[in-house]
């Protein structure tokens, strides 16, 4: 019995494992991500979704997002509430680390820079909620 509660126990968690480390915006959705640049702190990633296109769930860490042109999508999270945004070209925001899916509400394709934000400087910290534009 102890045998195959184990047995179960491993099987589950090879079986989620992809799930939980397949979390990466580029590995699971290289369609819309890109990476641009990379050193050790922080990673440049450039961001087209064309009009009405939708991601996967996936994380960011902290990180910089700066509109190259007037976008409107809307955010999907995990717990299955979703938040409509708007932005212009060259609105810049931070975000602390988040875990979404991103769609393209608009009629025209959405372009973006992320900054993501690597080591101390990536994780998120409880009392640091608010966005700068």
């Amino acid at each position: 019995m102890r045998v195959q509660i184990a047995l179960c126990s491993v099987a589950l968690c090879l079986g989620l494992a992809p799930i939980a480390l397949a979390q990466d915006a580029v590995k699971v959705d290289p369609k819309h991500y890109t990476v641009v640049s990379e050193n050790d702190q922080v990673r440049i990633l450039k961001v087209h979704y064309g009009e009405h296109e939708k991601s996967v769930m996936h994380s960011h860490p902290n990180s910089v997002a700066v509109f190259l042109n007037d976008s409107k999508g809307q955010f999907s999270f995990p717990d299955g509430k979703k938040q409509d945004f708007t932005a212009k070209a060259g609105d810049a925001q931070y975000e602390d680390a988040v875990t979404h899916l991103p769609e393209n509400t608009g009629d025209s394709g959405l372009d973006l820079i992320l900054v993501e934000l690597k080591g101390h400087a990536g994780k998120a910290k409880s009392t640091m909620k608010s966005k700068m534009k």
